[in-house]
C-alpha cells in the first residue's frame, strides 16, 4: 500500500525515482575551556579556518549561477565583522576554545533569525547555520560529505539540506528532494526553484520513514510524497511530468515578456529581494524590476550602522544590474522582531506596535539621512525609487520629504549627481495609511501594499499566533476593501499602486488583484512567469466585473472558493 506524507511546497514539479538517504555525522564542539596561554593560538586557528573556507569558495568550480550566488553569499558572511569579533571576544574574554566560541556564536545568530516574524528573514538562519557547519569542519580538519557525485539518478531524502549541499549537488542525477526541516523561502528552496528541482520541505520526520532504494514520487505542486507507489500511480505521474515539461518550456518563452492584458493594460511583475544574490535569481526569472529591496540585512549583518559608502555600493550595484528597470528601496524597517546587536531597543510590551521602522528613522535622523543620501547618490546609476514603511500620517511623509530636500541641496553644493525627480512612495500596511490614503497620496508618487502586515493589523490577528492563525486570511472582505480603497485613491490622484506582500504573486489571486486595479505585482521570483502568463490571458474588464462581485460578498471562505473557481 502506498504511504503518503505531507510537507511544505518548496519547489514545484514532479519527480519519480529511487531514494538516496543523505545524512551527515553530527559534529559537536569541544567543550573544554582554555588557559590564557592558548588564546592567541585559538584565535589564529579560527581566523585560519575563515581564510581556508574563503579560499575554497573562490577556488570551487561554479558551473551554475546558483553555485556562484551561494559562494558569494557565504563570502559576504565570512567578511561580516560581527562573526569574527564575537568569536574572538569569546576566546579572549571567556576562555572558550575556537570550536566552542564558533558554535555559541552561530547558535546565537541562528536563534535571533529564527525568532523573527518575517518569513524571508527567518529562513536566513539556515545560511548562518551552513557557514558555522563549514567552519567547524575546517576547525576539526574533517572533509565534509557532499552530494556532488552520485552514482545514478535519485531522489534525495535528508533531515536537512544546507545551501552548500544544494548548490553543489549533482544536478544531472538529483531528480528532487525532501527534508524534515526547512521552509519555502530558504536559500535551499530558492535554489531548487531556480534549478527546477521539485522539492518538499518541513516534513517533520520523513528521513526516518524511508530507506535507501525505496521508490518515491515527489509531488512539488501539491506538497506531498508517495512512498512505494502502485504501477497505476506511476503511470499517472509519468503523464503529469510530460505535461509539466511542456508547460515549463512554454513559460520559459514568456518570462521576459511584458505582461499586458488582452484588452491592453500593462502590468509590472517585479521581485522582492534582500541582497544582490537574490537579485540575480530575480533577473534570471524575468522580473520587470524590484518592488521591494529589504535593506535591513545591511544593518543586521553588521557590527555598526552601515556607512553611507557601504550602502551606496550595494544600492549602486543593484541599480546597475537592473539596467534601467525600477528598483524600489525600502528604508530601514527594523524593530519589532528585528533587532540589532549593536543597538539596544527600548523594552516594549508590544514591539510590533512600538518603536520601529519609520518611527525609529524619524527619531534617529542621522541614521535615516545617511541611508537617504546613499540612495540618492545611487539613483544616478539606475531607476531607483524610495519607499518608507509603517506610515500612519501625512506628517511622517512631510518630514521624509524635508530630509530628502535637505540632502539634495547638499549634493548639489558638492556637485554630486543624483536623480532629481526620484520618486517617493510608502508601504500601505497600517489601517491608518488606508484611511488617510486620499491625503497621503498628495505627498507621494506611489503606494505599495504590504499585505502581510496589512492583513494582521486590519484583522487584529497576530499572524504568528497558532491559536488564531485560521483568522489570518487576506481574502477577508475587510482586507480586500482596504486594498481596493488604497488603489482607488492613488488612481484618483493619477498615481499608481503596487503590492509587495506574499499575496502579490499568489497565482490564485492574480485575476482578482487585476480587477481591483493593481498596477504592479512583486514577490517571489519563482512565480513571475506564471503571473505574467495569467495577465497575458486575462481581460481587465472581465476581472473588474469579477472583483465587483467579490467586494460585495461577506464571507471569507466563500470569497476564497469563488476566487479559486474563477482560475
Amino acid at each position: 500500500m502506498t504511504d503518503k506524507y505531507k510537507g511544505i511546497i518548496a519547489s514545484n514539479g514532479i519527480a519519480m525515482g529511487d531514494i538516496y538517504i543523505y545524512s551527515k555525522e553530527e559534529i559537536k564542539a569541544n567543550q573544554e575551556e582554555i588557559d590564557s596561554s592558548k588564546v592567541d593560538a585559538e584565535i589564529e586557528k579560527f581566523k585560519s579556518a575563515i581564510k581556508n573556507y574563503f579560499r575554497d569558495l573562490e577556488d570551487r568550480e561554479k558551473t551554475t549561477k546558483e553555485e556562484e550566488e551561494i559562494a558569494n553569499a557565504h563570502k559576504e558572511l565570512l567578511q561580516d565583522p560581527f562573526l569574527e569579533e564575537t568569536v574572538v571576544n569569546k576566546i579572549k574574554d571567556e576562555n572558550k576554545n575556537s570550536e566552542l566560541a564558533l558554535s555559541e556564536t552561530i547558535d546565537e545568530m541562528v536563534t535571533t533569525m529564527s525568532l523573527l516574524d518575517d518569513d524571508y528573514l527567518k529562513e536566513r538562519a539556515a545560511d548562518y547555520k551552513d557557514i558555522g557547519e563549514q567552519l567547524m569542519y575546517k576547525l576539526k580538519g574533517i572533509k565534509p560529505k557532499n552530494l556532488s557525485k552520485l552514482d545514478g539518478k535519485c531522489i534525495i531524502i535528508s533531515k536537512e539540506l544546507t545551501p552548500s549541499d544544494t548548490s553543489t549537488m549533482d544536478k544531472k542525477n538529483v531528480l528532487g528532494f525532501a527534508t524534515d526541516l526547512g521552509g519555502k523561502t530558504s536559500h535551499t528552496s530558492i535554489i531548487a526553484q531556480t534549478l527546477g528541482i521539485p522539492a518538499v520541505v518541513g516534513m517533520g520526520n520523513i528521513s526516518s520513514k524511508v530507506k535507501d532504494g525505496d521508490y518515491a514520487i515527489i509531488d512539488g505542486d501539491s506538497g506531498f510524497i508517495l512512498l512505494n507507489p502502485s504501477q497505476e500511480e506511476k503511470e499517472e505521474y509519468t503523464n503529469k511530468i510530460k505535461s509539466l515539461e511542456e508547460e515549463k518550456k512554454r513559460l520559459d518563452k514568456i518570462k521576459n515578456s511584458t505582461a499586458i492584458t488582452t484588452d491592453g493594460k500593462t502590468i509590472e511583475v517585479s521581485a522582492n529581494i534582500g541582497n544582490l544574490s537574490d537579485l540575480d535569481v530575480a533577473i534570471e526569472a524575468g522580473c520587470d524590476g524590484v518592488g521591494l529591496f529589504r535593506t535591513e540585512f545591511l544593518y543586521m549583518e553588521n557590527t555598526h550602522f552601515p556607512t553611507e559608502e557601504e550602502q551606496f555600493e550595494v544600492y549602486k550595484k543593484a541599480a546597475e544590474k537592473l539596467e534601467g528597470k525600477p528598483l524600489i528601496i525600502r528604508t530601514l524597517d527594523i524593530g519589532g522582531d528585528k533587532g540589532l546587536d549593536y543597538y539596544e531597543f527600548p523594552k516594549e510590551d508590544n514591539p510590533f506596535l512600538g518603536y520601529r521602522a519609520i518611527r525609529m528613522c524619524l527619531d534617529k535622523v542621522d541614521v535615516f539621512k545617511t541611508q537617504l543620501r546613499a540612495i540618492l547618490r545611487a539613483s544616478a546609476f539606475g531607476k531607483i525609487r524610495i519607499m518608507t514603511p509603517m506610515i500612519i500620517s501625512v506628517d511622517e511623509v512631510k518630514k521624509t520629504r524635508k530630509y530628502l530636500e535637505e540632502i539634495k541641496k547638499d549634493l548639489d553644493k558638492e556637485n554630486i549627481d543624483y536623480d532629481k525627480n526620484i520618486e517617493l512612495g510608502i508601504m500601505v500596511e497600517t489601517p491608518a495609511s488606508v484611511m488617510m490614503a486620499d491625503k497621503i497620496i498628495k505627498y507621494v508618487d506611489f503606494f505599495s501594499i504590504g499585505t502581510n502586515d496589512l492583513t494582521q493589523y486590519v484583522l487584529a490577528v497576530d499572524r504568528g499566533n497558532e491559536n488564531i492563525s485560521y483568522l489570518y486570511n487576506t481574502y477577508n472582505p475587510a482586507v480586500l476593501r482596504a486594498i481596493k480603497r488604497t488603489i482607488d485613491e492613488s488612481h484618483k490622484a493619477g498615481k499608481w499602486t503596487g503590492m509587495c506582500g506574499q499575496f502579490a504573486l499568489d497565482i490564485t489571486a492574480t485575476k482578482l488583484l487585476l480587477g481591483l486595479g493593481l498596477d504592479e505585482f512583486s514577490g517571489t521570483p519563482s512565480n513571475i512567469s506564471k503571473v505574467k502568463d495569467t495577465v497575458l490571458n486575462t481581460s481587465l474588464e472581465e476581472s473588474k466585473k469579477f472583483a465587483e462581485k467579490i467586494l460585495d460578498m461577506e464571507d471569507t471562505q466563500e470569497i476564497e472558493r469563488m476566487v479559486i473557481e474563477n482560475n
